[in-house]
């Protein structure tokens, strides 16, 4: 496989014709390697279109769902960001060439493992990488951005919450097989705004039931 041309490809002919126009978070995509983020034996499908099995029953998210989140979130160079769900450290790793510092957790250490490595590999040095369960406890201090890389049936408040005025939160919510991405953006007044992005699917966050909810 001609790896160089594979990617090039994913970025023009699946990236953007889904609608991922802006020439920052293409370069990354085309800069950061994904064949070196993916399990050892899937590297033919690193740009493919296609969630990739990475273990503990978790998949990396398609290039498509990739880009848009970065997108989304219309990341600054001063930006500190929370990510929510490590697994391959690929996001991770476009995430912290977008912004200032990245701060990543996972409940699987094997994960966090793995993605210090591919982090280290790459020569991304500002993501933070700490073992955490999301639905149980967050870094206690707030964000200029959060990405979520794992689905939930409704909004989690204390993931708002954690958002600076000003801040953006990406997130996929909803049930099988429609799922809605969404970009919460808090206000200087502490109110929310919302906007429905797309329409996909995606894999729920471990341990994301709720025991309240949340509506945007």
């Amino acid at each position: 496989m001609n790896i160089e041309f594979a990617r090039q490809q994913m970025v023009r002919q699946q990236v953007r014709a889904w609608d991922v126009l802006d020439a920052d978070i293409l370069a990354i995509l085309a800069a950061v390697p994904r064949e070196q983020f993916v399990p050892q034996g899937f590297e033919t499908l690193a740009f493919a279109e296609t969630e990739i099995p990475i273990g503990h029953g978790q998949s990396m998210m398609t290039p498509t769902v990739e880009g848009r989140l970065l997108q989304s979130l219309a990341l600054e160079k001063s930006d500190d960001v929370l990510e929510i769900g490590t697994g391959s450290g690929f996001v991770s790793a476009c995430l912290a060439r977008l912004a200032d510092s990245v701060t990543s957790i996972d409940l699987y250490p094997d994960f966090l493992e793995r993605a210090a490595g591919n982090l280290a590999d790459s020569g991304i040095s500002n993501v933070e990488l700490l073992e955490m369960d999301a639905m149980h406890e967050l870094p206690d201090r707030q964000f200029d951005a959060i990405a979520v890389t794992g689905s939930l049936e409704f909004v989690d408040p204390r993931f708002a919450e954690r958002l600076k005025p000003g801040g953006r939160l990406f997130i996929i919510v909803g049930k099988a097989p429609v799922m809605d991405a969404r970009i919460l953006q808090r206000t200087d007044a502490g109110e929310w705004r919302t906007e429905s992005l797309f329409e996909t699917e995606l894999m729920p966050l471990v341990n994301a039931a709720m025991p309240a909810r949340f509506r945007f």
